[in-house]
């Protein structure tokens, strides 16, 4: 279930996204790459978009 009405992502997946974030901004800060937790990221929110859209399109109908 989505946190919001707008908001594609469950509750799971942002607590997820934003640990992820606190990683990459570490590592950013020490000079290390970020493109694998970037990679997981973009996969979290393609993963929540899909099934929002699914939803919505078994909505209408």
């Amino acid at each position: 279930m989505a946190l919001t009405s707008k908001d594609p992502h469950n509750a799971r997946e942002l607590a997820s996204v934003l640990l992820l974030g606190a990683r990459i901004q570490r590592r950013e800060a020490r000079g290390k790459s970020t493109k694998a937790l970037e990679k997981r990221v973009d996969a979290i929110r393609a993963r929540a978009e899909e099934r929002e859209n699914g939803r919505r399109n078994d909505q209408a109908r």
